[in-house]
């Protein structure tokens, strides 16, 4: 009986799962937990040609098993290991301002700006911006504020050349 892959490969990308784990516990002689379609077909695939044509090799199986010597693999480190008990440090944790967008002014400056009319002072603070008695987290949220939209806030205040 000749094997041919790619009829048996076609006849199983027609199966559902629950019948590919039927088939894979007719090749492979154990039940699977897999529920990948994808998987389950490779893996029968595999097993199949390996049945029909030879598994791998004997060399080739001891030198996977050189490979995988476990004996010198350690899990855990040994228990009466120095790392154990690591000598106790101090540290001190300063907690570092993001760097402002060069486009806006320093704080403690004001941004002003004639919108329909009227005049708009906004003042850059150093964790923020204040307009109208309100702090904001950034210009394109006090632009919305003022114009009831979103736009950009460094355009609204024509300060997307600067910088």
């Amino acid at each position: 009986m000749s094997l041919n892959i790619d009829k048996e490969v076609a006849s199983m990308e027609g199966m559902t799962v629950n019948e590919l784990r039927e088939k894979f516990a007719a090749v492979f002689g154990e039940a699977t937990n897999g529920r990948n379609k994808r998987w389950l077909i490779r893996r029968i695939a595999w097993r199949l040609q390996a049945n029909e044509f030879g598994g791998l090799s004997q060399r080739a199986k001891d030198r996977a098993a050189e490979l995988v010597n476990v004996a010198d693999v350690r899990v855990t480190p040994p228990r009466n290991s120095q790392l154990e008990s690591p000598a106790p440090t101090t540290t001190k944790t300063k907690r570092i301002k993001p760097p402002s967008d060069p486009r806006l002014p320093p704080a403690g400056t004001s941004i002003i700006r004639t919108y329909k009319g009227k005049s708009l002072e906004v003042r850059i603070l150093d964790d923020g911006l204040e307009y109208d008695g309100v702090r904001y987290k950034s210009l394109s949220a006090v632009a919305k504020a003022i114009t009831g939209s979103h736009c950009n806030g460094y355009r609204f205040f024509r300060l997307e050349d600067q910088g």
